[in-house]
């Protein structure tokens, strides 16, 4: 089995590389991810995949599929950029690695009793599109879902924060800053305000909060009282009912701003909450395993939750369904995620080594879920009860 695995994605190889590289080429931002949507779907495509594109009313999200067996296996490709620093998160890789997965197991889908599905996921760094998706019921029938993430080490069981985010408006009222200061009332004075609130905050968090935004506009010149101000935030926590604690106890800071100022203000969520990484333990335990076999240094256990990675919508995905979200280690000559220096990193050898490992390591534990009776059975009765339910 594993050779029939490995035959697909040597010969595969030089097609996943060129898809890396040509979506690292042309990054592209939260929803508007066309080109790398389409040249992932396509690909797919030409393997033999039945794909349906704009599922869940998300232009750039597909579905594609190959299969029908009643085991029904996921594999999630992310493809979104960061402003200004590009692939600085390396979802070029996680793409191109998803489809060498996808293109695999499809190889083996008729004879393990397998559906194989690739779904293209928009959006992952702010957006949620995995949480919009599983919402429409994209991910109803799945009955395990893997993606590999791309970061400086090897880590099996990964851990997340679950987030908030939010922006803060401010409305005040301008005026001469200098002639008549006295008819402004100040949304610059109500942002400062509500940050030094956040400030002092930060020493009374508990562990695993974590709080930091930025200031998106308050003003436009020094001789007009800012009559509008608007903050972008992100809240972070280690588990959803920490995270619902440090949302009560910021949203007193931001108030406090307008309270201080005059201003009225709103805090509007700009997208849906994320929910902290829960992967299924055999799952993780496999790709430990196989990660081994393929050369693959990994963090040791004692150490896999020492620091968390970030925030992902793939949390939502795993609070529902087994799956995992595991790193795969490149050579980033230092630079961690979302330094201009990880994106160079992520098109270079090593990269591309990461590319076919991480396809390869996703494709072997699929393929060992399948041909474990019990594990098998665990998955598919799991996805009939979460159906009933539903």
């Amino acid at each position: 089995m594993s050779s029939t695995l490995d035959s697909v994605l040597d010969a595969a190889t030089g097609d996943l590389v060129a898809l890396s590289h040509a979506v690292h080429a042309r990054p592209e931002l939260a929803f508007e991810e066309h080109f790398a949507s389409a040249a992932t779907a396509d690909l797919l495509a030409g393997g033999g995949f039945e794909v349906r594109r704009g599922v869940a009313d998300l232009p750039t999200a597909f579905d594609a599929t190959y299969g029908s067996g009643e085991l029904v296996v996921a594999v999630c490709a992310e493809y979104d950029a960061l402003p200004e620093i590009g692939h600085a998160c390396g979802h070029n890789i996680i793409a191109a690695s998803a489809v060498g997965a996808g293109l695999a197991l499809a190889a083996v889908a008729d004879e393990l009793g397998l559906t194989v599905r690739v779904l293209g996921t928009p959006a992952e760094e702010s957006g949620g599109g995995k949480v919009l998706m599983l919402d429409a019921g994209v991910f109803d029938d799945v009955s395990m879902a893997m993606m590999v993430h791309p970061g400086p080490f090897d880590i099996a069981a990964a851990r997340s924060l679950a987030l908030s985010d939010i922006a803060v408006r401010y409305a005040g009222r301008e005026a001469h800053a200098s002639a008549a200061p006295e008819w402004g009332i100040n949304a610059g004075d109500a942002v400062t305000v509500a940050q030094v609130g956040v400030g002092l905050l930060r020493q009374h968090l508990r562990p695993g909060q974590q709080i930091h935004g930025i200031v998106g506009h308050a003003g436009t010149a020094p001789n007009i009282v800012p009559g509008s101000a608007e903050m972008f935030y992100y809240l972070r926590a280690d588990t959803a009912e920490a995270l619902a604690d440090l949302d009560r106890r910021a949203r007193g800071c931001f108030e406090a701003g307008a309270v201080a100022t005059g201003c009225t203000h709103e805090i509007v969520t700009v997208s849906p909450t994320y929910t902290e990484l829960t992967p299924d333990p055999w799952l993780v335990a496999e790709y430990r395993r196989v990660a081994g076999t393929l050369g693959r240094a990994l963090v040791p256990e004692e150490f896999e939750t020492s620091r968390p990675f970030g925030s992902t919508d793939m949390g939502n995905v795993t609070a529902r369904i087994p799956g995992i979200h595991p790193v795969i280690g490149l050579d980033s000559g230092g630079a961690v995620t979302h330094q201009p220096g990880f994106t160079t990193a992520c098109i270079t050898e090593s990269a591309d080594r990461a590319v076919v490992d991480g396809a390869r390591a996703l494709a072997r534990v699929a393929v060992a879920a399948a041909t474990d009776p019990q594990q098998r059975s665990r998955l598919v009765e799991g996805t009939h009860e979460r159906t009933v339910r539903r």
